[in-house]
């Protein structure tokens, strides 16, 4: 009579998973390998001398004026997402309008559906007076 052994052996699906994913394993430990060299290499070969003119801003080439801190108002990052909002649905229609010909008129519908509620979008900013640089109110 065979007894059974108290230890079990792992099944051999996990023994081929690990030999699979250890060429990963190595690969990242090569490359981490090689970055930590490479910085460590930079940092004994670079100049290091400080002057007062590197630990300046640099603005294109200009002296920098004023402080840093200076408020804009919120009217141009309002502005700015309105641009990137309609940008980004402007990308979704350029492949739909390559090939809705081909999709039927189901997508033709959908993407006319998509233009419906980019207008409402727009006409929403446009009412609310988003799109102007300067309101009504402040020209005063």
């Amino acid at each position: 009579m065979a007894e059974k052994s108290l230890v079990s052996t792992p099944p051999p699906v996990v023994a081929d998973f690990l030999t699979a994913h250890a060429s990963i394993l190595v690969f990242l430990a090569a490359v981490v390998g090689l970055l930590l060299f490479a910085l460590v290499l930079w940092g004994a070969l670079r100049p290091s001398r400080f002057s007062e003119e590197k630990l300046t801003t640099y603005e294109c080439g200009e002296d920098p004026v004023g402080n840093a801190w200076v408020q804009f108002n919120i009217r141009f990052y309002v502005f700015a997402l309105i641009f990137v909002v309609f940008d980004v649905e402007a990308v979704f229609l350029l492949p739909w309008a390559t090939v809705f010909k081909e999709l039927g008129f189901i997508a033709y519908l959908e993407g006319l559906v998509f233009i419906a509620i980019l207008v409402v979008a727009l006409a929403y900013v446009w009412r609310k007076g988003d799109l102007a640089w300067v309101r009504p109110e402040d020209r005063a």
